[in-house]
């Protein structure tokens, strides 16, 4: 059974421009890291783990194409956040959709490397992290490739 989200993974030729760009988005550095390979952030109210890795580890016959399974990011400022990362040099993939009129509302860009980045304005999401409360933040990686937590 599915228990939750633990990591998303984003692939990139230039892990390096990738790492920058998403700290820049995020405001904060990868708290792991493996160097030439992959880099990890933990974001959210439940610290979720953000990976970037190195194209070269992609599975044999993985598109270098935007598509396939999108995971939505709940935001609080949809437009805001949107138009933040088109700043940064995302492209539009699917444009600001109200989605019902029970307040779900999706948009999705596509980063410079190529990977769909879906944002959603979620009430189910509030919901359950009204319940729940959100998570604390992940120890900083003193050792530079072992991870904390």
């Amino acid at each position: 059974m599915l228990r939750g989200m633990a990591t998303s993974i984003f692939y990139a030729d230039d892990l390096e421009a990738a790492k920058d760009w998403y700290a820049e988005f995020f405001g904060i550095e990868p708290y792991y890291h493996v160097p030439g390979g992959y880099y990890e952030f933990r974001i959210g109210d439940y610290q979720h783990e953000f990976g970037l890795v190195n194209r070269a580890y992609a599975p044999a016959g993985a598109r270098n194409a935007p598509g396939g399974a999108i995971v939505h990011w709940h935001v609080d400022d949809l437009r805001a956040t949107v138009d933040r990362l088109l700043e940064l040099g995302a492209t539009t993939y699917d444009p600001i959709t109200p989605r019902g009129d029970s307040g779900f509302v999706t948009a999705s860009v596509v980063d410079p490397f190529g990977n769909v980045l879906g944002l959603m304005s979620n009430p189910h999401y509030l919901e359950i992290l009204g319940m729940t409360g959100p998570a604390r933040p992940a120890p900083a990686d003193p050792a530079g490739g072992h991870r904390a937590g």
